[in-house]
């Protein structure tokens, strides 16, 4: 795989750092999280393929440990709020001092500097600061957050793994590491880039939800079929406009796609009521006008797209279909970890220290002075 050989230490987290270390993780890199000792709560949902080291970073010895897994790593995976790590004593310039090659990746919602960096906050926050969440949502209602996509995990995760490799490139030609801070304000708005540059187009000048492509338009809206799902219709282009019509059975002079948005959706309303989403799915599946379904979580894998390219693959332990590593590389393809369990806390702590030169007896000790916590399998 693409990135095997990597070494990558992932400090636990919640969403964006576990994705950013799942990203890597499936493209080949050797995942190491560093678990909190006695921490009971479990949330990290993509840890499948990661190694987990139990470990109390807030004792001298746990600290020294860190440096000295960090010395043979390639990258840190860092996702806590500015100053923390260097409270610590692992903050960047102390492990770079360790390890030059070493490519220190911090993940934050606000980043190192500025008002807000020492901040709490979450998806919806960044979004609205990054100016993106003042797009979404219907005219005369609320801005309308789309889950927590944006920013934990386009702005946040996926750019952070982009920082990283792009950082492993660099090291390639210079041969030493760098510290990459993505944070997910400015990564989001950075996804947002189009949308920031395009606001002087004709899509746009017209309050929220009341411009072309959000929901101000009747030929890119979603709609209700007779069976309580829904369609997505996409028909922008005059050519895909005229297949829409046609699939709807509709004519232009019936609905023109131009000015009158509001009359067409009225029309466009009542004729997706009349069949059932799988009726027009078999319509629009013969004809280019971007009408799709609009599928669920677990409807999406059984789609007949979706099992052609084999888009999906079942999880380990439930059955539940998740999504392959994305993009498909043709020589050096990801394989997603979620074919095997995630690690417990602590799954690993002692064939990684033992790595480091650590005897039975000392392990021991560590655990006994609460340095390290060792996964003990339940006896039945």
């Amino acid at each position: 795989m693409a990135l095997k050989g990597i070494k990558v230490i992932e400090l636990a987290g919640l969403a964006p750092a576990p994705f950013c270390g799942m990203v890597l993780a499936d493209f080949g890199a050797s995942v190491i999280r560093i678990d909190r000792v006695g921490n009971h709560f479990e949330a990290d949902c993509v840890a499948n393929g990661k190694q987990s080291l139990a470990l109390n970073l807030r004792h001298p010895e746990g600290v020294g440990i860190l440096r000295k897994l960090s010395k043979n790593c390639d990258v840190l995976i860092e996702p806590y709020r500015k100053g923390v790590m260097e409270k610590l004593g692992i903050g960047p310039t102390v492990l770079l001092k360790d390890n030059p090659k070493l490519i220190y990746a911090r993940l934050t919602g606000y980043g190192q500097e500025g008002k807000y960096s020492a901040r709490a906050g979450h998806d919806i926050n960044y979004i609205g600061i990054s100016g993106l969440l003042s797009l979404f949502g219907r005219f005369g209602e609320k801005p309308l957050f789309p889950v927590n996509a944006v920013a934990d995990f386009a702005g946040g995760g996926l750019m952070c793994a982009l920082g990283i490799i792009l950082a492993l490139f660099e090291r390639q030609s210079s041969g030493i590491g760098q510290v990459v801070d993505c944070n997910m304000v400015e990564g989001s708005a950075y996804l947002g880039s189009w949308l920031y540059r395009s606001q002087n187009l004709p899509i746009w000048g017209n309050p929220r939800g009341k411009n072309i492509i959000d929901s101000g338009a009747h030929f890119y809206e979603t709609y209700e079929t007779k069976d309580g799902k829904f369609m997505a219709v996409g028909a922008i282009e005059p050519q895909f406009y005229k297949q829409l019509l046609e699939g709807l059975g509709l004519t232009e002079e019936n609905v023109p796609q131009f000015p009158d948005f509001e009359r067409g959706k009225q029309i466009f309303t009542a004729k997706f009521l009349e069949k059932t989403q799988d009726e027009w799915s078999k319509i629009f599946d013969g004809r280019d006008a971007c009408v799709t379904p609009i599928l669920s979580l677990d409807e999406a894998p059984k789609h007949e797209h979706n099992t052609e390219r084999k888009s999906f693959i079942q999880s380990w332990n439930n059955g539940r279909m998740v999504p392959i590593p994305a993009p498909i590389l043709c020589r050096t393809p990801g394989e997603s970890q979620c074919v095997n369990p995630p690690p417990q806390r602590g799954q690993q702590t002692e064939m990684i220290l033992k790595d480091l030169g650590y005897d039975k007896d000392g392990i021991s000790k560590l655990e006994n002075d609460g340095v390290i916590e060792t996964y003990k399998m339940s006896k039945l």
